[in-house]
This record gives C-alpha cells, structure tokens and sequence, in this order.
C-alpha cells in the first residue's frame, strides 16, 4: 500500500467520524456513509464518495450540507493528520450500494422464477412428446 492510498484511508476514517460526531447540519440525514477518498499524488485534492441512503433529494441536500461544511471538515482534518499540505475536499455521490442492492433484488427475483419453475416440473405437452 502506497502512500497516498494510507492517507486516504485515514482521511476516510477521520471524515467518517466527522460526519458522525461532529457536523450538526440538518441537512444531512442520518444514513450517511464514505465509500471511498481519492487522494491526489501531490496532496492537494481529495474526493469524497459518500453513499447516502433516500429519495434524490435526501441525496442533493446531503452533498449540498457536505459541501458548505467542507472548511471546518479541511480544518479538523489538519488537525488530526500531520500532513504538509491539508487537501481540499469534493464530495461526489457514490450510487454503488444502491446499484449493488437493485442487481441483488435482481438475482433473487431471478432465482426465485427459476425455482417456481423447477417446482412446477415440466408440463404435460413434453411428457406427451417422449416415445
């Protein structure tokens, strides 16, 4: 694991808890999640993929939360993390557990037709069709 891929990591966890303890907007609902933080080689951006669970505007009013507390986020996270340069943050919605959730229904209802049809057994018409 590279240097860059710790930072972020950490950055992750101190932005995870952040969102948690610390950022009271009402804005933001309680399922918020951070999925994943990319951190630039040099240190000066990171994107924030948050996960929030809701309606689209739940989702639009989360980022725009996130996005107003963006400075007091960049200020505890130097705080935190002895870094030269304290990154500056974006925040991008990350739709890939709801996408992974819609796939699973997916499946299961998928396998469940196949299963109703192995419960009915092969209809008649082929029973009357072998010699």
């Amino acid at each position: 694991m590279d240097r860059t891929e710790r930072i972020s990591e950490e950055i992750k966890r101190e932005v995870s808890d952040l969102i948690q303890n610390h950022i009271k907007d009402p804005r933001l609902p309680d399922f918020v999640s951070i999925t994943a933080v990319r951190v630039t080689k040099d240190l000066r951006y990171a994107r924030v993929y948050v996960s929030v669970l809701g309606d689209d505007e739940k989702k639009k009013d989360a980022l725009a939360a996130l996005g107003s507390a963006s400075g007091f986020i960049r200020r505890e996270i130097g705080q935190r993390i002895n870094l030269r340069y304290t990154p500056e943050f974006s925040f991008k919605l990350d739709d890939s557990i709801e996408h992974g959730m819609y796939l699973s229904k997916l499946i299961n209802e998928t396998m469940g037709q196949s299963r109703d049809n192995r419960a009915k057994g092969p209809d008649n018409d082929e029973k009357d069709k072998v010699d």
